[in-house]
């Protein structure tokens, strides 16, 4: 950051980027969330693969990361970060309106099926993974600026960790915001069975014109382009971004970072189901639904509620570590994570998996500011290829969906988490040490 840089007041924007963040998360989780009601709504005719059917509107969704994340980058360099936020909200609203399609469609031509063998599957449904990969594609390229802009914007008294802290802890109240909504507004607090797909209809309706309230909102703002952190218009970079080592190795750990995150946030509700199938209500409350606010909501919601506000609970603490190192933030937090997963294993128990939320809570700050160190001009392209490791969120869920079906059971597929988690844990002990000199970008 040059010392004109510093003097660019970058609090207004800085702002705004805190606001986009809380749409991202908002968004990403309020899309898991659909798979508990719409594996009821729309996989009613599937028979014994619904777990896989259910997973692939998570899979659809980080699926857009790999396949938008250059476009991210290459918009960036020809638009500039405010002309990359405008557009990639137009795709929002376009992602949005699938989503009401989808809903709309399956209730004017309920006999509109596909039939795979004995399965059954609503064309509304095959609409609404449309939707979820578009808007996917939205959240991807809005992460591309938002990532690299907090990083690098100067803020008096702040640090790029903290800055990446405090976006996340906004991400976290989306995420933490959004199985409410899912199952007390959307829904109603109805159970998995009662629920009908003319429910989607006005709730997505309603999230595409606050959306494009936003975009009339941000038209108007001042978004400045920070020095140093993109190539120009028509620049060629010397070198491949892939030949730094701790970046190539940071996408990776980031792929497994949000594999396991996702496959927490949500799968817990599925596994939580499964336990109260075979067990009876939980306990702890007596049944299966608890009132809050006036609102009644399942009892396996409130286990992704938790694990998404400790997420936010993590990410506050996180904000005021400015004296931690990103390092030292990644080893403790995925030691920790492991063993509560392992824990939940052993006692078959997903309350100990809601606790995982937050140790994953300051995973992605840690792992995006070890892997974009020292890149310079590079940032902005890195950003781009840092969303292909994202892809994790599709992959990981699905093969747990897949594994839950083939081992008639969620309980050993954690495992998979426990991978992931061990993953991160090399990263930061070795993978995420600079062995190309910055003097070189």
């Amino acid at each position: 950051m040059t010392q004109h840089e510093k003097q660019v007041n970058y609090l207004g924007p800085f702002i705004t980027m805190v606001f986009l963040f809380f749409i991202v998360g908002f968004l990403t989780t309020a899309n898991t969330q659909f798979q508990g009601p719409l594996k009821e709504a729309f996989l009613a005719g599937v028979g014994d693969l619904k777990n896989t059917f259910a997973t692939l509107i998570t899979f659809s969704w980080f699926l857009a990361y790999p396949l938008c994340g250059g476009v991210g980058s290459s918009w960036t360099t020809k638009y500039g970060y405010k002309g990359t936020l405008i557009r990639s909200l137009f795709i929002m609203i376009l992602g949005l309106g699938f989503f009401f399609l989808s809903s709309w469609f399956t209730v004017q031509f309920p006999n509109a099926n596909l039939n795979l063998g004995s399965n059954v599957i609503p064309f509304g449904f095959f609409i609404f993974l449309l939707g979820s990969f578009v808007v996917g594609a939205s959240a991807t390229i809005l992460q591309v600026v938002i990532n690299p802009y907090l990083t690098a914007c100067y803020v008096k008294g702040t640090q790029p960790i903290q800055r990446m802290a405090i976006g996340g802890s906004a991400n976290s109240i989306g995420t933490t915001i959004a199985p409410f909504f899912v199952t007390g507004i959307v829904f109603g607090g109805l159970a998995m069975e009662d629920v009908q797909v003319s429910q989607l209809m006005i709730p997505f309706l309603s999230l595409m014109i606050i959306i494009g309230l936003v975009v009339s909102i941000l038209m108007k703002l001042s978004l400045p382009d920070i020095e140093g952190t993109k190539a120009e218009a028509g620049e060629k970079l010397e070198k491949s971004v892939w030949s730094f080592s701790h970046l190539t190795l940071g996408v990776i750990a980031i792929f497994f970072y949000v594999g396991v995150e996702v496959a927490i946030g949500a799968n817990i509700n599925l596994y939580a189901i499964e336990q109260e199938t075979a067990n009876g209500p939980f306990s702890f409350f007596g049944n299966s639904s608890l009132t809050l606010f006036g609102i009644n909501f399942a009892i396996p919601a409130l286990m992704a509620t938790i694990y998404w506000g400790g997420m936010l609970i993590g990410r506050l603490v996180g904000s005021s570590l400015s004296t931690v190192p990103p390092r030292v933030q990644l080893v403790v937090t995925t030691v920790c994570a492991t063993i509560l997963t392992l824990l939940a294993i052993a006692f078959n128990n997903p309350w100990l998996l809601a606790a995982v939320g937050l140790f994953h809570s300051i995973m992605w700050g840690a792992i995006f500011t070890l892997s974009v160190a020292q890149l310079g001009k590079y940032t902005s392209v890195a950003s781009g290829v840092f969303m292909i490791g994202v892809v994790g969120g599709a992959i990981l869920p699905l093969l747990q969906g897949m594994l839950a079906d083939a081992l008639d059971g969620w309980r050993w597929s954690w495992f998979i988490v426990i991978f992931g988690e061990l993953f991160m844990l090399y990263y930061a002990l070795i993978g995420s040490r600079i062995r190309q000199s910055g003097e070189t970008v």
